[in-house]
């Protein structure tokens, strides 16, 4: 037998075991191998697929990141139309219903299945000869675009199916949305390198799987949820929960607890407790969606023009409460943008109160008319974030005062400044001092510089004394002048400066982060000097060059233009070039492959715990340089376990899956240090 014939069932049968070990892992949390030994065995595929690339699959494992942009969206009309479901608001709207389909079906008690209704983005997937054909949107109900590129990145979406799926043509539909946490996480993330931030997770859903670069969504939170079918071929249930059986069995992800019911009684119990427990899902939900349980008697019952006769979703009522608008204030992030923020009377809602509320811009503010001394409706966007639904102009007096966004700066007085294709205005003022409070507390902060004793309170001192003005006066900060502030003793101005000064052996790429460049996050920042290897390098390329980054985008490579360009940031850099900042990448080189120990934990993935001679992020960087990854949490995919004093629960998680433990010493030798 010939190597390309070889390299071709080497090429099958990695695929499908690298898919059964995702279905273990994501469906079944009963992985039988670690995740170095997963890596492995994936870049051994990789390998293979370059080498032989007449062998490759669209839907091999390989291709989960994604791959190059999109030219566009194509359209594709679906096998079986896929239709919306009626809605009910209330609970007397569904007892009428649950009484039609007595009539229609004539008999007492009718078998009922009950899910959350995830409130997210409606999707049809279609399998052929069980491997991925295509996924694309609901679209019209007829035709939809197809996405299949963006959801190849959904890490619970099975590429290929078990024997145990339809042999033909398999096409079933669900929902795809992004979790609270992973929502909330995004959001912190996009403030953060001033981008704003979604309204709710299901537009960050909607727009993630419409990116035409796949390595956008591949960074994106999304999951799955699959309930229903389409077109099948060769394979017949009787019932709903034979067919939620065949999806499990197929490893496709299923909601976690399907409620049944077999009276009406049942039926109206389960939806309030659904929404009794909603908030304790890890995903937004709106309603239940309640559906004949029998097959026989969905085709019996039959479908409207748009909407199945069978089936109905119950949708809670949001939960919202009124509050006040007592004042307006603007903050002034450490981009500049100003943010206009609603100061409320406290209220309880969604599980937490709340007294303020970001209303993000004037354009927010005219198009809901909010004013000051205002009655309003506040709910949670995503169950997470305080925003202003209404406001109850019935309740005005005439007292209310409109709100317009000042012409300047109210911590600095400078003009402000509209950026082109910006909806928000700018402090240009590089000297704002509510603007370097920001930019000192992000350049300071464990995920950026992680300098110890700058904390918020001690850069409050700092600007407000005028010790700090910019980032560079950090590094020339004198130990008589930090004494005089108040509340400072000797050890605690010893402590501050030798934090400054350890900041300087930071990686390059903390730093660039850290300069706070508009929408460059870490990630980004990683990227940026792992290509560039120095600040020097990365402020004299050109847009196009920037662009040929994986995590930079026009956007972004306009945004580090600007910064270098300006004369301020140029001042700036050669101030902090001059005191000793790292202007040099320590990541490894890709292009060099790298020394030994640049990729000495190559494919293995680190959680760290405990009391160590050194704060955590510092190991994590040396981690991170000798090529390993670093995680928060212990799994089956862990690798190791650093573990310092006082090591706690991640510790017995460690030692109950029988993740490596090892020590600073035993890492030291690992990574020859």
């Amino acid at each position: 037998m010939g190597d390309r014939q070889l390299a071709k069932q080497e090429i099958e049968r990695l695929s499908l075991e690298l898919e059964r070990h995702n279905r273990l892992y994501y469906e079944e949390a009963q992985p039988e191998i670690s995740d170095r030994e997963f890596d492995d065995q994936l870049r051994k595929l990789r390998d293979l697929e370059i080498r032989f690339p007449e062998f490759a699959s669209p839907n091999s494992p390989t291709q989960r990141v994604g791959g190059a942009p999109l030219e566009g969206f194509t359209q594709v009309e679906h096998p079986v139309r896929m239709m919306s479901l009626d809605n009910t608001y209330s609970e007397q709207e569904l007892i009428d219903f649950y009484k039609r389909l007595q009539k229609q079906l004539d008999t007492e008690d009718i078998p009922v299945v009950i899910e959350p209704k995830i409130d997210g983005v409606a999707v049809s997937i279609v399998y052929e000869n069980r491997a991925l054909k295509y996924a694309a949107t609901r679209g019209d109900g007829q035709t939809g675009d197809i996405i299949t590129h963006n959801m190849r990145t959904i890490r619970r979406l099975p590429l290929t199916l078990p024997e145990a799926a339809p042999a033909s043509l398999f096409e079933v539909r669900g929902e795809v949305f992004m979790p609270n946490a992973g929502f909330a996480k995004l959001n912190e993330e996009r403030e953060d390198i001033g981008d704003p931030p979604f309204a709710n997770p299901r537009n960050a859903t909607a727009g993630s799987l419409k990116q035409l670069d796949p390595k956008i969504t591949a960074k994106r939170p999304l999951d799955l949820i699959v309930h229903g079918f389409g077109k099948l071929e060769g394979f017949a249930f009787e019932s709903q929960n034979e067919l939620y059986d065949l999806l499990r069995n197929c490893g496709l992800p299923a909601a976690p607890k399907i409620w049944n019911a077999t009276n009406l009684e049942e039926t109206l119990a389960a939806v309030r407790e659904i929404d009794h427990h909603r908030h304790e899902l890890p995903y937004e939900t709106d309603g239940a969606v309640i559906k004949v349980n029998s097959i026989a008697s969905q085709r019996q019952l039959g479908v409207t023009s748009k909407a199945p006769r069978w089936a109905i979703a119950f949708k809670f009522e949001a939960e919202q409460a009124e509050s006040q608008v007592h004042s307006i204030d603007i903050q002034v992030g450490r981009t500049g943008a100003l943010t206009p923020v609603a100061n409320l009377e406290p209220v309880f809602v969604s599980g937490s109160t709340v007294s303020r509320a970001t209303l993000h811009n004037q354009e927010e503010i005219e198009r809901k008319d909010i004013r000051v001394g205002d009655f309003v409706m506040i709910e949670k966007a995503g169950e997470i974030i305080p925003a202003v639904v209404r406001v109850l102009t019935e309740k005005r007096t005439g007292n209310e005062v409109p709100f317009v966004m000042p012409d300047n700066c109210p911590a600095c007085d400078t003009a402000v400044t509209h950026q082109a294709g910006e909806v928000k205005v700018f402090c240009p003022n590089p000297v704002c001092p509510e603007k370097v409070r920001r930019q000192l507390r992000h350049y300071a902060s464990r995920g950026a510089m992680d300098i110890e004793g700058l904390g918020s309170v001690m850069v409050d001192q700092l600007v407000d004394s005028g010790l700090a003005r910019d980032i560079p006066d950090l590094y020339r900060l004198q130990f008589d002048d930090v004494l005089k502030l108040e509340r400072m003793g000797q050890k605690s101005v010893e402590k501050l400066l030798t934090g400054i000064d350890a900041s300087k052996s930071r990686p390059a790429w903390r730093f660039l982060f850290g300069i706070g460049i508009l929408h460059v996050g870490s990630t980004s920042a990683q990227s940026l000097m792992a290509h560039f290897r120095s600040i020097e390098a990365l402020a004299n390329a050109t847009v196009e060059e920037l662009e040929e980054v994986d995590d930079v985008g026009t956007i972004v490579a306009r945004a580090i233009c600007n910064f270098f360009d300006a004369p301020v940031n140029q001042n700036r850099m050669a101030q902090l070039r001059e005191l000793g900042l790292p202007f040099e990448s320590q990541l490894p080189d890709p292009s060099e492959g790298g020394a030994e120990t640049s990729t000495a934990l190559a494919d293995t993935t680190w959680v760290i715990t405990g009391t160590l001679s050194e704060p955590r992020d510092v190991f994590a960087d040396r981690i991170r340089a000798a090529g390993g990854k670093v995680t928060g949490s212990v799994s089956a995919k862990t690798s190791y376990l650093l573990a310092g004093e006082k090591a706690g629960s991640k510790l017995a998680k460690a030692e109950k899956l029988g993740v490596k433990v090892v020590s600073e010493e035993e890492l030291g030798t690992m990574i020859g240090d």
